[in-house]
């Protein structure tokens, strides 16, 4: 397996993959309509995939804060912290790559450039999304809040915000 920048070539598969992440997982719960376009949001700083096989079985990114209640819950939690903020998002894992780590490295990998930049990594995650939710809190994710996120037409779904674990000084 390889983890690596997305390139602009990779949109296509990795939106065919969200389809069938959409399929099988019910995530996301929007998007899928312009698959390409939602996983490339104006705020977009960086994204990541996942290749098998030579294939996209996974998604990573870190967008710029718009609006985010992660963002908000962090910054009551650490005002005095001056360094950026980030948000992880787009994650997902097709279901046959699996138990293979694949979502760890994602993580990871979003987690290690958002340090290397200077800035923490928020995130918030639907609580329907049992498997994301232990991924986080097994890599040391920390809960700081929920929220009720909103889409489609007037639905809403309870999530949970998370913040990276802090980097440890060099």
């Amino acid at each position: 397996m390889v983890i690596r920048p997305r390139l602009k070539s990779d949109l296509p598969e990795a939106g065919k993959a969200l389809v069938s992440v959409h399929q099988t997982d019910g995530y996301p719960v929007e998007g899928v309509e312009d698959p390409e376009a939602w996983l490339s949001p104006a705020q977009l700083t960086e994204a990541w995939i996942a290749e098998l096989d030579g294939r996209v079985v996974g998604h990573v990114l870190l967008s710029r804060p718009d609006g985010e209640d992660a963002i908000a819950l962090f910054r009551e939690r650490w005002p005095e912290d001056e360094a950026g903020i980030l948000v992880l998002g787009r994650l997902f894992v097709l279901r046959e790559a699996r138990g293979k780590a694949v979502g760890e490295k994602l993580v990871r990998a979003a987690t290690e450039s958002a340090h290397a930049q200077e800035h923490h990594a928020v995130l918030d995650v639907m609580t329907k999304d049992a498997a994301a939710i232990r991924l986080y809190e097994r890599l040391g994710w920390q809960l700081i809040g929920s929220a009720s996120h909103s889409y489609g037409d007037g639905q809403q779904i309870e999530a949970l915000c998370y913040a990276a674990p802090m980097k440890r000084a060099s």
